[in-house]
């Protein structure tokens, strides 16, 4: 059985083992390659099928779909190129070996307008690039759904799957303006990183969220968004969408009109760092669910601005989690972070605060089960590496990375934010707070990662060494001891890859629990909890006494040194 990686429209069974990965789509627009729609994952037609092939590829492509459970049948396969092998093709059609061919790329418009194909299947070689931007440039204009796959050779042979985001004739060092799209909206994260879709129970979360009126705050926001689309999925009473950048809120309300008119919902314009009219908001809109996830979430920004992530990361909370038992809450959960772990930065700091309170409510929460869930970082939010890098390369580059060492775990917002849906609907037991920590995998290096992600927009990466970097890499015990660049696509334009140096208050590496402790299993294998008293619960009276400690601290006219020494008595293995 060869190895092209195909998806059928029926179920595959156990004898279709599909192991080349689908080449990444791109962006479209001016400067860059219009792509054509994606043809859905898992699906392919059961007729109508165009095959677009070199005469090196149309066999193994046949063979592939053949070795499938239920087998689609081809409408026929064109030729991007009217001579090379075009005779050799053409005799094995003639035997009856293969699917008709019915011309070559030229003739596309023709050919739709008689076939009307429902899906086009791509298998062209890596070394013919400008076949293949040709290709999609045509499919997209006719709007033909469709999917590309790298052939065996180019899989042996090691080449990265073709990205074509840039026209043929963008010189390296050009910029490429006005792109049209967030491109990592268009790359599939999950493949990014190499990390597989975790599973959900979805009865577990139905049974808390279908028929409930759910509350996210920060609905606006990438995770809080997410949030949102995986809850209207469940088909709740109401959803309440609570954000207060107007924008943000406005898009995610459009959205799930649009995706889930049938869900009522209310959009809801309101900061929660005010808890009076949190309260009465609460009172009035009696969410059964709440989903807290607005924060202050960028380091740096917080280094320079420490009083307002005391206002934001733990008074906001305060708010919320306040009114979400005084009015009655069911389940209240609250979004945290791995940089709550042995805090480096402010931010950090901040969000064990506002961990350390809801611990404080454990035992006085009435019948409102409170919990928190950790997690890293989540590629392609708003403002984090991936539309950073984006821009750099629409821009012409360089690439930045802070520093050759540096390591992250990472997981998608979709992932991220079902797993958090998922710990919602745990079993607890009554009178704790719960940390949960998300299963994150590996961390995965940052110069990695970069590398990858310039290489899979048609690139090769060109890290620019210096011996300053150089030298930390040598001393570093957790590399192989010497700086290296992987190799690209020699034929790719180069990309450079610079160092800008570790920002105030950055961990080089992150943990997700403390050293000391121990991460307990849960029902779910990718969920697990953190086992310390200090995290489940706390003593009543000491939420109380951080909050009149830190209250004088939440004002933007704080100065800066009494703010951090206000966050150090209460956290005191905050470091850096």
């Amino acid at each position: 059985m060869s190895s092209l990686k195909v998806d059928s429209a029926v179920p595959l069974g156990p004898s279709s083992a599909p192991a080349l990965s689908l080449v990444h789509e791109a962006i479209g627009g001016p400067g860059a390659l219009a792509l054509p729609p994606t043809l859905a994952p898992g699906h392919l037609p059961a007729t109508g099928l165009l095959l677009i092939v070199a005469p090196a590829t149309v066999r193994e492509v046949v063979d592939e779909l053949e070795d499938l459970d239920h087998p689609p049948v081809p409408t026929g396969f064109v030729l991007t190129d009217r001579f090379a092998g075009a005779r050799a093709a053409a005799d094995d059609q003639a035997l009856g070996s293969l699917p008709p061919m019915l011309g070559f790329l030229e003739d596309l418009p023709a050919l739709h307008a008689r076939h009307r194909f429902r899906a086009a299947l791509v298998c062209l070689p890596a070394e013919d690039a400008r076949s293949t931007r040709k290709t999609l440039a045509h499919l997209a204009r006719l709007s033909i759904p469709t999917r590309t796959v790298q052939s065996r050779r180019d899989a042996l042979l090691g080449h990265a799957p073709i990205l074509t985001a840039v026209a043929p004739t963008a010189a390296p060092a050009q910029p490429i303006t006005q792109p049209s799209a967030s491109i990592e909206r268009q790359l599939d994260p999950a493949q990014l990183i190499g990390r597989h879709q975790a599973q959900i129970d979805r009865e577990a979360i139905a049974a808390i969220i279908t028929g409930k009126r759910v509350l996210i705050t920060g609905a606006g926001g990438s995770i809080g968004s997410e949030l949102a689309r995986v809850c209207a999925s469940f088909n709740p009473a109401r959803l309440l969408l609570m954000e207060r950048a107007e924008n943000a809120l406005f898009q995610i309300d459009h959205e799930m009109g649009r995706r889930h008119a049938a869900t009522p919902r209310s959009a809801i314009l309101h900061d929660v760092n005010d808890p009076d009219q949190t309260l009465r908001l609460l009172l009035q809109h009696r969410p059964q669910v709440v989903f807290h996830a607005a924060a202050h979430k960028h380091v740096p920004l917080m280094e320079d601005h420490p009083a307002l992530a005391v206002g934001n990361n733990l008074f906001a909370t305060k708010s919320i989690v306040d009114a979400s038992i005084a009015s009655g809450v069911e389940r209240f959960v609250m979004i945290s972070s791995d940089k709550a772990v042995n805090p480096t930065s402010v931010m950090g700091a901040t969000k064990r605060l506002a961990e350390l309170y809801i611990a404080s409510l454990a035992k006085s929460s009435g019948g409102t089960r409170l919990s928190m869930v950790r997690f890293g970082n989540v590629l392609a939010s708003a403002c984090s590496v991936l539309p950073i890098w984006t821009q750099q390369i629409a821009d012409g580059g360089p690439v930045t990375v802070t520093d050759p060492r540096m390591t992250r775990y990472f997981m998608t917002i979709p992932e991220a934010a079902a797993l958090v849906v998922q710990a919602a609907a745990l079993d607890q037991p009554a009178s704790s707070a719960p940390v949960y920590v998300l299963d994150m995998g590996e961390p995965i290096r940052i110069l990695d990662l970069a590398q990858r992600f310039v290489r899979l927009h048609g690139f090769a990466p060109r890290v620019r060494w210096t011996p300053q970097y150089a030298a930390l890499i040598r001393n570093d015990p957790n590399s192989a001891g010497e700086p290296v660049t992987e190799p690209g696509d020699e034929h790719a334009p180069a990309m450079d890859v610079v160092f800008s140096g570790v920002r105030p208050g950055e961990k080089l590496f992150e943990q997700l629990a403390y050293a000391a402790e121990q991460l307990n299993p849960t029902a779910h294998a990718k969920i697990n909890q953190w086992q310390s008293e200090a995290a489940t619960s706390a003593e009543p009276g000491l939420g109380l006494r951080m909050v009149a400690d830190l209250m004088p601290m939440r004002a933007p006219s704080a100065e800066k040194t009494a703010v951090l020494e206000a966050i150090r008595r209460w956290v005191p293995e905050m470091v850096g």
